[in-house]
């Protein structure tokens, strides 16, 4: 590690200002994959602000149509949360199955959105869940957040401070998992509307999270295991790496997928 100035933000709008002081600073969510970063001499800020005890940040609010997560609410306390576990019980268990029991102490919401990893488990609840990113100047689609490998629209400046999660009629997530890091190989996140839309994010099998298409107007006709399992993937775009190979994601996707609609269905 080398030394580096440690801010601890009281409000949005002093963490903001801090950044727009030095642009060599950088927001300090969870910590969990910066701090690896930095300790590899990849990442070298100068300073780094603390957005972790904003109060506004770590707030929950739930109705009929609309789960709200701030941006720093740990991924423990969303998997705990009693309101989320009743209105919107996917992302609960989604947020359960993230690391291991330190990891989900420390990690945020906005941080693993900000941080965009390609084998995270948030970017495809927000993306299956057609969410809105919610920052400190602007409010950001889920089709138009995610751009690449680790690569998102936000600004250098921006932060994130809250997601809004529009409650589906059912939705479910499944992930064949690294048993070491409990990141994603491959994760999928299946939500259907009341207007029978149905939204398929795929996590883990690609530079970063994308939509499946084939997935969901197959489900959209037939929102069976059966219609989810006939529809074929192409490796062509997907990783390949020490963990598995394309065509191997290529196999997982529609079977992940029967499995999150049969969780789905109950």
């Amino acid at each position: 590690m080398y030394a580096f100035d440690y801010q601890r933000a009281s409000d949005a709008q002093g963490a903001v200002k801090t950044i727009n002081a030095d642009p060599e600073a950088k927001f300090l969510g969870g910590g969990q994959s910066l701090l690896a970063a930095m300790k590899l001499r990849l990442a070298q800020p100068s300073t780094l602000v603390d957005v972790t005890r904003i109060p506004a940040l770590k707030t929950v609010q739930v109705d009929a149509k609309t789960v709200t997560v701030g941006a720093a609410v740990c991924h423990a306390d969303v998997a705990a949360n009693a309101q989320i576990q009743a209105t919107l019980p996917a992302l609960a268990q989604l947020a359960a199955g993230i690391g291991d029991r330190q990891v989900r102490a420390l990690g945020t919401l906005g941080g693993s959105l900000a941080n965009d990893d390609p084998a995270a488990d948030y970017p495809a609840a927000v993306l299956g869940l057609n969410a809105t990113v919610v920052t400190d100047r602007r409010r950001i689609a889920a089709d138009d957040f995610f751009l690449g490998m680790y690569e998102t629209a936000l600004e250098p400046d921006e932060l994130i401070v809250a997601v809004e999660f529009p409650v589906p009629q059912r939705a479910a997530y499944e992930k064949f998992h690294n048993p070491a890091s409990h990141f994603a190989l491959t994760g999928v996140f299946v939500a259907q509307f009341a207007d029978g839309s149905v939204r398929v994010a795929i996590t883990g099998a690609a530079a970063s999270v994308f939509r499946a298409g084939g997935l969901e107007d197959a489900l959209k006709a037939s929102f069976t295991p059966a219609a989810a399992r006939a529809v074929s993937i192409a490796p062509d775009d997907l990783n390949t790496d020490l963990h598995a190979s394309a065509a191997y994601r290529a196999h997982l996707i529609p079977v992940l997928t029967a499995r999150a609609v049969t969780k789905a269905l109950g």
